[in-house]
């Protein structure tokens, strides 16, 4: 699995590159502080195949990482999807990095 860490993610964020940022969390999560994106709850992933954007760099958060991990494992592993990244240590980790 391939991840991505804060401050790539807010380099990518600063230029405008052409990713696609999915936050996996629930609503009042994502409601509650975000960083952009948009919010698909992980129970609703496999649901939601047509709205993850093959022809992108395609980077999944939660709160820490680990709901990402896993459902970007399902992915790549049922979906062969391969253009999806984890952000390492989540929502929390991006927020705390100065």
């Amino acid at each position: 699995m391939k991840t991505i860490t804060a401050q790539e993610l807010k380099s990518k964020i600063h230029n405008k590159d052409n990713i696609q940022l999915i936050d996996v969390r629930e609503d009042y999560e994502y409601d509650d502080a975000n960083i952009g994106g948009v919010n698909i709850p992980l129970e609703n992933i496999l649901g939601s195949l047509d709205k993850i954007d093959n022809e992108k760099q395609v980077i999944f958060c939660c709160r820490t990482g680990k709901r990402s991990a896993a459902i970007i494992h399902t992915l790549e592993r049922k979906h062969k999807l391969d253009n999806l990244y984890s952000l390492v240590g989540g929502v929390v980790g991006y927020f705390e990095m100065p």
